[in-house]
């Protein structure tokens, strides 16, 4: 409904109100696309026109063009172009040339994925099959392979692949300390010599080929040696977030069943000092009642955090790492595996509250060495430390999550502005969906309007992006995801599992394999069918809600368990938010359902003011108002709670769970909150539950 659509871009329409259809074929989504160039709504059709359009375009028809670097974005039907010089600097430079990379994609996909696969260091290449796949249920059981028999390894590929090319002494790692002013870098050269020690060590204790090792490390340079260490000697790496509780991370330990846990003693956040080794003493504990007993406890010692004589210490299992590992030499024989062998597992959050193991082989992920950054403490000891570090590295490509970018919203553009950020190039944002007027604070005031943002959709799942903006290639909308990456069909389905075409929303499926997706999970691969396949047989179901608009493009909505309905309307829990975020005087929401005697659910919105604002009846009722206008009456929350700050992880990801306790009073059942960046902030709302 146009009248009460607003600012939210596309509303989520039912099937039978779309108003074209694009008809999709299984090879490649844009098989009709030259057909369709003379239809108004045709899928892609104002990134066809794009090449067409001069620099500066001004008005296209209920569109507003903005050229990168040329004006503020606006509105949310804004298309923000790229400038001449951006898409001739861009891998990806025009739509035709994206379209015809994705088409071969679709149509050829052995032959696209060999060549880049090529690109990489094979000992031996696979066989004249690249890929083998079943997704379908009703054909038996799921399975997923891709380069089978090609023989590599994702650490010679990373470290002794660009030291061999000459490239020893360029910086591999910087990494930025808790304290403005302490940090640290480590060449390539530098890099390979600590992976081999480390490697030689484990195998000194023990550790082959196939053997679990659990990293519990918080943002170290020794977390990424450590990746790699196992990667080259084959042994199976799972990285659990420095962050998790005892019995999280005891729950990780039972699960793979490891033969050493690397840590460290202590790590600084902000003014906070959080004991790791403590949780990991209490982990090993739980586990060897449970009947998993670890030989070696690894630790670094972080003195910057704590000391030797305040970390409890068991001798015989706990190691210092500085004590042992420099005695090691610093070359290590690689050990070659199988496109197919395990490279590391992964947990995800399971709708019950017990985590999935995700399974990943070494053929799944490109071997990318990653900088590491302060991004644990982005507002400590202010909130311009993301941009200090930005300046001092001059760092090119910033990539965050949109809770972040909402909590830096809330404070004085001073802590931007007071920064040059001119290295910027391109922005980037993940893990949910950004709503439209964090997208424009992002673009405007840190990208001065001149840096494109790549709002990413993938899961852990996924490996990888898998509807991204190219934005070299075609504009952007302000919370669009835009279009699907190459060798991935994502399609939009309703609740029978029947694909819906043109403009429209659904679930949000994936046809077809890719490299990069998972193959089980670990110990149970009935879950891994039943929670991915079973649900729309055929397909790869994520979980997500998504929109398509006229222009085709991919709108995500949030997760589908995010969904509230209310009086047989669904409405999803993004858009509530979003709304709400819009308000002037709102830094931030989250909206969970909560019962309803009448109506079978309620809207319960927890609401983050912008600093300084009071909160005010006059207030609630505005935002109430704002929500009633861009959505519809039957959208707007039924209460209102004044929130001074949201329950998040270390890492960003907003705990709906707490959120939903709390709105239905359920206290007695919060559970653990010990993995929240600032746990009091639960106390905080629960005694504003009545405000």
């Amino acid at each position: 409904d146009p009248k009460t659509s607003g600012s939210l871009g596309p509303r989520i329409l039912p099937a039978t109100q779309s108003s074209h259809r694009v008809k999709y074929t299984r090879s490649s989504p844009w098989d009709n696309l030259l057909r369709l160039r003379t239809m108004s709504s045709s899928h892609l059709r104002h990134v066809e026109s794009m090449s067409l359009l001069p620099s500066g375009a001004g008005k296209i028809s209920q569109l507003n063009a903005v050229v990168l670097g040329e004006s503020l974005a606006s509105e949310e039907n804004d298309l923000i172009f790229p400038s001449k010089d951006f898409s001739s600097q861009a891998l990806v430079s025009s739509p035709q040339q994206y379209m015809e990379m994705h088409k071969r994609s679709m149509d050829d996909p052995a032959g696209f994925w060999s060549d880049i696969a090529s690109e990489f260091y094979w000992k031996k290449k696979w066989g004249d099959e690249v890929f083998s796949e079943n997704l379908d249920v009703r054909k038996g059981p799921i399975h997923i392979e891709w380069f089978k028999g090609g023989i590599t390894n994702i650490c010679y590929n990373c470290l002794d692949k660009n030291v061999e090319a000459g490239l020893g002494d360029k910086t591999a790692i910087y990494w930025e300390g808790n304290e403005p002013g302490v940090g640290a870098s480590l060449t390539y050269s530098e890099s390979l010599q600590q992976v081999c020690q480390l490697a030689n060590y484990l195998k000194d204790i023990g550790v082959k080929k196939g053997d679990a090792v659990v990293i519990y490390l918080p943002m170290l340079m020794e977390l990424p040696i450590a990746m790699l260490a196992c990667a080259r000697i084959g042994a199976v790496h799972s990285v659990v977030f420095a962050g998790y509780s005892a019995d999280s991370l005891a729950q990780r330990i039972i699960d793979c069943k490891p033969k050493v846990i690397l840590t460290c003693n202590a790590v600084k956040r902000g003014p906070k000092t959080i004991n790791l080794k403590a949780i990991v003493d209490a982990a090993l504990d739980q586990s060897s009642k449970d009947g998993v007993s670890v030989d070696v406890c690894l630790t670094y010692d972080n003195s910057s955090a704590t000391t030797r004589e305040n970390t409890k210490w068991k001798n015989e299992r706990d190691v210092w790492w500085q004590d042992v590992i420099p005695k090691y030499p610093t070359s290590c024989e690689v050990e070659w595996v199988d496109a197919e062998d395990p490279l590391f597992l992964l947990y995800t959050s399971g709708s019950t509250g017990k985590p999935k193991f995700s399974f990943f082989n070494v053929g799944t992920l490109k071997g990318v060495l990653h900088t590491t950054g302060g991004y644990m403490a982005p507002n400590y000891p202010d909130s311009g430390r993301c941009w200090e570090i930005v300046d001092k590295y001059k760092i090119s490509i910033f990539y965050t999550a949109p809770t972040l970018v909402r909590s830096l919203m809330r404070d004085d553009d001073k802590y931007v502005t007071s920064h040059s950020r001119k290295s910027l190039r391109v922005l980037g944002s993940v893990g949910e969906p950004i709503n439209p007027s964090a997208w424009r604070w992002f673009y405007n005031l840190v990208g001065d309007s001149r840096c494109p943002i790549s709002d990413t959709w993938w899961q852990t799942e996924t490996g990888g992006f898998m509807i991204t903006p190219l934005p070299g290639a075609w504009p952007q909308k302000p919370g669009s995801a835009t279009f699907p990456f190459f060798g991935v069909q994502p399609v939009i389905v309703d609740e029978k599992g029947n694909e819906i075409e043109g403009e429209c929303s659904g679930y949000l499926c994936v046809k077809g394999s890719w490299p990069g997706a998972f193959r089980t999970l670990y110990g149970d691969h009935e879950r891994y069918e039943t929670t991915y396949f079973k649900p729309f047989a055929g397909y790869y179901f994520s979980g997500d809600g998504c929109s398509r608009d006229k222009d085709g493009y991919f709108w995500l909505t949030g997760r589908v368990d995010d969904v509230i309905n209310v009086s047989g309307h669904r409405i999803g829990t993004a858009e509530v938010e979003s709304a709400l975020a819009s308000h002037p005087q709102c830094a931030e929401a989250a909206v969970v359902g909560v019962e309803h005697e009448v109506k079978g659910q309620g809207i319960y919105a927890f609401v983050t003011l912008v600093e300084g604002v009071p909160y005010s009846e006059e207030l609630r009722k505005s935002l109430v108002l704002m929500v009633r206008n861009q959505i519809g009456a039957f959208a707007a929350p039924d209460r209102i709670h004044w929130a001074p700050g949201l329950p998040k992880t270390r890492s960003g990801k907003i705990m709906r769970r707490i959120l939903r306790k709390i709105a239905s009073r359920q206290l007695e059942e919060l559970g653990d909150i010990s993995t929240l960046a600032d746990p009091s902030v639960v106390d905080q709302l629960i005694s504003l539950a009545d405000v």
